[in-house]
Parts: C-alpha cells; structure tokens; sequence
C-alpha cells in the first residue's frame, strides 16, 4: 500500500469541499459569459451562451444599476475562476498524485447525471467505477488492474424515489446529451420498462435498487417516480450496500461530487456478490475481480487503522441470515489470508464480538 503524501490528501480535501459547493451555487451555464451593453442612457446585462453550429444565444438579465443582480454576476466570476482552480487540482491529483479518473466517456457520463440532480436525489453511484474513488478518499493508491470495467451502474432506494417528491429529466434525453447512440433496453419481464442503457459501442449505463422481499420481485423491473422514466433491477443484498453512502469526487474536468457506497460497506458487498456469480460468459472472471477488491479494501483500511469499520460490517452482513453468511464463508475461503483474517478477529474483539462466531478464530 502506498499512502499518498500529505499535500495531495489536503487537496483532494479541498476539491471535494469546493466541489460541493459549486453545486449548490445556482445561476448561469459556466460555459457562458454576461456583458454588459448600453441602451439609452442606461446599461444592461446580458448572458451569452454559444450555440453548437455556431452563433450565440443572448439572454437579457437585468440593469448594472440594479445591486442584486451585479451583485449575481460577480458571483458568477467568481465561480468562473473556481471552475479554472478546480480543474487545475484534478490534474494535479492526476498527473502528479496518480490517482485514477475514469475514461473521458464514463466522466461525461458521470457528469451529465450529477447536473440532472441524480446525486442530489439521493442516487448512489456503485460498482468498479466507484471503487475507483476509495484511493483518493483513503488517501492511498490502490491497485489499477482491478479497476477496469466495461460499464457503470446506479443505485437507490425505492422508498427514496418515491418519497423525495422530485424528478430527473428524462434519463434517455440526458444520456443521449452525452452520445445520442444511446437506447432503452426493454426489460427482459416487462418491456414496458427499462432499467439498463446502452450506447452503440456496447457501452451500458443501469439502475439498480434494493429487492429485500421474495425472490418473486428479483426479476421484475421496479418503477422509479425519481428516475426520469428510468426503472430499476431490484438485487438482493444492495441494502447493505448503500445504506449510509459517503461523499467522494470524481476526478473529471473539474471535479464531480457524487455518493458511493462506505468502503467497508463495498467490500463486505465484494465478498458476498463474488461468491455468486454464476458460471458463465465471464462469471468466473467478475468473481474474481470481486474478491480482489474486496481484498485490496480490507487490507487497505487495516493498515490505515480503520479495521474496526470493517469488521462492524462484516458482523452485520454475517447477522443478517444463513445466506449472506455462506456467501462471507465462501469468498474468505476462497481468499485464504490468514493475516486478514487474525486482523479482522483483533478488531471484532475491540468491538466487544466473538470471532468464533463469525467464522474467524
């Protein structure tokens, strides 16, 4: 494990913070522009905008002579210059502190749902793409080869998207904004629902949700009121999963602030889904990369002094019924760190717990 230096944890600190809150700060396109212009014997504001082929749209705001709304347009300099500094800092933490940004493609991507307030909706974004933020957030760097995916997957709560009251625009129209080859794949149960997303090249965007009833609901697409029109793959075990997500950026243009899953929540989730992919196409394969980032976390937070973390959520997972136990039992096995597992013992005995009873010795 390679702990990164001091300063480049300061900054991925203050890109997170500043990152937030530029996506509170309300107003015009950054990639725009006001002006001012005379008209009469008084001066005007205006917001121009470029139009793709070419031109500009002009919008009229207001007189200079009104405090509030030059007041709006100094604020908006400022956060020009914020987007400048920003950027500056994730190619920084890029360049210099090698910390991993995804594939331009999946950045936009990213991107295009954080400004349709997909995170804002309390939307948590999971799978590979999101391990990809625990380097920066444990401040350390984490292994490359068990970040390479092929697509991107989203979570949330049903009872979130029906309680919030809120919507996205329409999911398609916001990932067409990104490459208009993307289509709804219709649901395989109900192809008056889609909960997956693909573009021509094969890339695939899907949203997930929570299933903690019967096996009866895993196949069956769940409707989404927060979603834009998207639905939802109920799977079982997501609750652990996202339950309680943590802030983290990604590193993309100029910086993006999303929620993904606790990395001791991830890892835990790891174990469990690694022992059940099904043998076939690349199941094997997947599993594997499961098991390994289940690892890679573990390990990391252990020798960061987190392992009391990770070891509450082992705990709670094996709690939660014969299942979710075997499935812990299976991936430990598999894995066969006896180092891993003392660590996770001396940690279950801080917290008051018995490892004998939850497989550890």
């Amino acid at each position: 494990m390679k702990i990164l230096d001091h300063t480049y944890q300061t900054l991925y600190s203050e890109l997170a913070q500043r990152s937030l809150d530029a996506q509170f700060s309300e107003g015009f396109s950054i990639d725009g522009r006001f002006i001012s212009m005379e008209s009469g014997e008084r001066r005007y504001w205006y917001f121009d905008l470029s139009k793709e082929g070419g031109g500009k749209q002009r919008t009229y705001v207001g007189p200079v002579d009104d405090p509030v709304i030059t007041e709006r347009v100094e604020k908006f300099k400022d956060l020009k210059a914020d987007n400048r500094a920003r950027r500056k800092l994730v190619s920084t933490l890029v360049r210099e502190a090698y910390l991993p940004r995804p594939e331009i493609f999946v950045g936009n991507i990213i991107g295009a749902l954080v400004e349709a307030g997909f995170f804002r909706l309390r939307g948590v974004m999971v799978g590979t793409v999101a391990f990809q933020c625990y380097s920066a957030l444990l401040g350390v760097r984490l292994s490359n080869t068990i970040m390479q995916t092929g697509d991107v997957d989203f979570a949330q709560f049903h009872s979130i998207s029906v309680a919030v009251g809120d919507t996205m625009p329409p999911v398609i129209d916001v990932l067409r904004q990104v490459d208009p080859t993307f289509r709804e794949v219709p649901h395989q149960a109900d192809n008056r629902y889609s909960t997956q997303f693909i573009a021509r090249s094969g890339y695939k965007v899907e949203f997930l949700t929570p299933n903690t009833g019967s096996d009866d609901y895993a196949g069956r697409p769940a409707q989404m009121p927060a979603l834009g029109g998207a639905s939802a793959q109920p799977l079982h075990f997501l609750d652990f999963l996202i339950h309680q997500p943590v802030r983290a950026v990604v590193l993309h243009g100029a910086g993006l602030p999303i929620l993904v899953p606790a990395p001791e929540r991830y890892a835990i989730h790891k174990l469990i889904v690694g022992s059940r992919r099904r043998i076939d196409d690349d199941g094997t394969a997947k599993s594997r990369k499961d098991r390994q980032q289940a690892q890679s976390l573990m390990e990391t937070m252990i020798e960061l002094r987190q392992g009391d973390a990770v070891a509450d959520a082992y705990m709670e997972a094996w709690d939660r019924g014969p299942a979710w136990r075997e499935a812990i039992e299976s991936s430990m096995h598999y894995l066969g760190n006896e180092g891993l597992l003392a660590n996770l013992a001396a940690s279950m005995r801080r917290l008051g717990g018995d490892p004998s009873g939850y497989g550890l010795r």
